[in-house]
């Protein structure tokens, strides 16, 4: 008789396309479990935000019913995060402000909710997959004139990786971070954009990073056939006193090693929940593993056809011309934008002045002619914005480590209840 595991996939989502990724995939998780020596029992935790693009509930109800033959889905709703908020407090005997630091409205208390209901639900592992990803590789090397499509064993790998490791976390592909195609003009030339991006850089987003992909790709980054493959052998990212660089997504917790896990945590309306996870690893040297397998990431939706399997053969550009493209850069950089203080607080506590000076003279330099480019959004606000969160920066400090102060004391009483 086979193994029994429990394995919960949490999509924290405020688009409907949540539930085009399961009708379409479900089938494909199932797939690749079917033939290994241990049974896997699937879980899938919503939790949804109507507010993000003024959705109704009915939107993410629209799972196909044979997809519950497969799979439980769980829901988490707003009245639901309310009503766990008082358990918190009486139960666990969380102070209110802990209950609403810990779990709520935002990126890192979604995260938080889902890793503390999955917990509770007995989960052994729990795979965060983001509403926008698709468990695809595009690969087009030296020579290839067309983009190969693999679908990717997502699943199978964590399954295969994790068992002996607290995190393992898988790569990226398809569009990396949400910055358009800009034409240079009379308006807008190279050194100004080039000051602005440095203004809202971070460790993931630079201005060597944005100039290249400009150049080259039209920002679609390709898989290396070898992870798409899964022929490169599994690497140990965590090194003592570094943070590793992870993604929210395709990103697996071992629950069994929950000590090992921390918290999320982003200051109020940024992002960077993954960036400050990842910071939090240090101290619990948690041993975090990179392995071989890709998701796409369509950061735009401008890939849904991918999930009919209609595979384009060729790269196509993102420019500001198209719909919804302004609105999802501003609100993607103005969270950048405040997170960036905590980041360098916490990582390069000795330069932070410096670091922080620099950014908000090339936003100065930058952001009017920027927002000249842009008929839906004013990017002025981002020099006030991050005076403001560079301000704040020891508050937003203090808060990082409660959350993890109070995930530490409840997750040790919720262990000693099973």
């Amino acid at each position: 008789m086979k193994k029994e595991i429990n394995f919960g996939i949490g999509f924290i989502t405020g688009r409907p396309n949540v539930c085009r990724i399961i009708n379409s995939y479900y089938k494909h998780l199932v797939e690749q479990v079917q033939d290994m020596d241990v049974k896997v029992n699937f879980t899938i935790f919503i939790l949804f935000d109507l507010g993000y693009q003024f959705t109704t509930r009915l939107d993410f109800y629209g799972i196909l019913p044979d997809v519950y033959k497969y799979m439980k889905i769980k829901y988490i709703t707003p009245e639901e995060i309310d009503e766990e908020k008082k358990i918190l407090m009486s139960k666990y005997s969380l102070t209110k402000n802990e209950a609403d630091l810990f779990i709520g409205k935002g990126y890192a208390k979604a995260r938080n909710m889902i890793l503390y209901t999955a917990l509770r639900k007995k989960m052994d592992y729990l795979l965060f997959w983001d509403d926008d990803e698709y468990p695809l590789a595009n690969v087009k090397e030296e020579g290839d004139t067309e983009i190969k499509w693999l679908k990717q064993p997502t699943i199978k790998q964590h399954i295969l990786n994790i068992k002996n490791v607290d995190i393992t976390c898988g790569d990226r592909c398809g569009i990396m971070n949400p910055v358009p195609y800009i034409e240079y003009n009379e308006t807008l030339q190279e050194e100004e954009y080039k000051a602005f991006i440095e203004g809202i850089s971070n460790e993931v987003i630079t201005w060597d990073y944005v100039s290249k992909t400009r150049k080259k790709n039209g920002f679609l980054k390709y898989a290396t056939s070898d992870i798409a493959l899964g022929k490169n052998k599994p690497e140990v990212i965590s090194k003592e006193g570094q943070a590793p660089v992870m993604y929210g997504s395709n990103l697996c917790l071992n629950l069994n090693h929950i000590d090992k896990i921390p918290a999320f945590y982003n200051p109020p309306g940024a992002r960077g929940e993954d960036t400050f996870f990842a910071c939090a690893t240090v101290d619990k040297k948690t041993t975090v593993l990179s392995i071989p397998v890709y998701h796409f990431h369509d950061g735009f939706l401008k890939f849904t056809g991918l999930m009919k399997e209609k595979y384009p053969k060729q790269t196509l550009k993102i420019s500001l011309e198209d719909n919804g493209i302004e609105q999802r850069f501003y609100k993607a950089a103005l969270g950048w934008i405040k997170y960036k203080p905590l980041y360098f607080y916490i990582n390069e506590r000795e330069k932070y002045r410096e670091i922080m000076d620099t950014a908000i003279k090339n936003l100065e330099k930058g952001v009017e002619s920027v927002s000249k480019q842009f008929e839906t959004c004013d990017f002025e606000c981002f020099v006030p914005e991050l005076q403001d969160y560079d301000k704040n920066v020891k508050k937003h400090y203090q808060e990082f480590l409660d959350t993890n102060k109070i995930w530490d004391k409840l997750k040790i009483q919720m262990v000693n209840e099973k």
